[in-house]
């Protein structure tokens, strides 16, 4: 029995990413509706917010769903109290020491995962006594990794040094993809740009737009100095780029970042002057589909090639 399936309870070992400003509710129970594991990402709500979306998730759904929690986010205590008021039964954390809160979820019975993006950090989660890991690469989109070690180094590095059930994250959108995790190690996959670029995803149709015409070098890692940050190319990233040139200082950075460049481009469309986090493989995503048909080409194209590989199938 794949563990992933075990953990969740779900048919296929498929995670949607918990992205901000694209991962509301419809996009959560759409996920979950079709098989895989939806999360809502409450990186980018209010607590309010979060409430409402918990609500309309829990009616749009009789299947498993979570909430994904950036451990640095400045109200999480409220966040984890709605969590815990409203019955959610998964948490994904990250960006952030996953022992503060694990032990508080465990207490709950609530499952515990958390994404890291090195072996480092794998090895905390097992001393924090989570449930799962995301192993996340540097291909992917949003916040990430300041060593750039891509999914392809880091799944076999983890899966031969933790015996946690582990997710693949970074680059993945297909059923190619999704195989070739699972041989390096994964027993699941999380995905988030494929997911951004769907019917049922929050984000701005411009932003959805700009995703499918993007080509290969669209996408640059950056920020290192504030929290690494992987985003299309347009006029902010130039002016980031040329504050780099300046050698500006992390104080410059901070005030060029602002707040709300995220909420700007990904949820309010502005390509110009908006923040747009977004991962390598949006350069081989070419249409903006529906959730369902999403997962049906992953497991149908998994199937196959387990079929040609003499592999066991989903």
């Amino acid at each position: 029995m794949n563990r992933i399936k075990q953990l969740f309870g779900i048919k296929y070992p498929i995670v949607q990413g918990g992205m901000v400003w694209c991962s509301g509710w419809e996009l959560a129970s759409a996920v979950s509706n079709s098989g895989g594991l939806g999360l809502i990402g409450s990186g980018s709500m209010y607590p309010d917010t979060l409430r409402i979306h918990i609500k309309k998730c829990k009616l749009a759904t009789n299947q498993p769903f979570g909430v994904n929690i950036p451990l640095l986010y400045p109200q999480i205590e409220e966040h984890i109290n709605i969590i815990l008021q409203e019955g959610v039964k998964i948490v994904f954390t990250s960006a952030g020491n996953p022992k503060k809160y694990t032990k508080i979820f465990k207490e709950n019975n609530i499952t515990v995962v958390h994404v890291i993006s090195s072996l480092k950090f794998a090895l905390k989660c097992v001393d924090a006594n989570v449930d799962a890991i995301v192993a996340e690469g540097f291909e992917a989109g949003g916040h990430n990794g300041k060593n750039e070690t891509t999914t392809m180094c880091l799944i076999p590095s983890v899966a031969d040094s933790v015996s946690l059930p582990l997710i693949a994250a970074g680059g993945i959108s297909s059923g190619k993809s999704m195989l070739a995790s699972m041989i390096l190690g994964a027993e699941g996959v999380q995905i988030g740009s494929r997911f951004a670029a769907s019917l049922e995803s929050s984000a701005h149709s411009n932003f959805k737009e700009k995703i499918i015409d993007s080509i290969e070098g669209d996408t640059k890692l950056t920020l290192k100095e504030l929290t690494a940050v992987r985003m299309m190319k347009n006029d902010f990233f130039d002016k980031i780029e040329q504050a780099y040139s300046r050698n500006s200082s992390i104080e410059e950075l901070k005030n060029l970042l602002g707040k709300g460049r995220a909420k700007k481009g990904m949820f309010e469309g502005d390509l110009v002057n908006g923040e747009l986090e977004i991962g390598q493989v949006s350069s081989i995503i070419n249409s903006i589909q529906p959730v369902s048909k999403i997962i049906d080409d992953i497991v149908d194209e998994y199937n196959i090639l387990c079929k040609k590989f003499n592999l066991l199938e989903l």
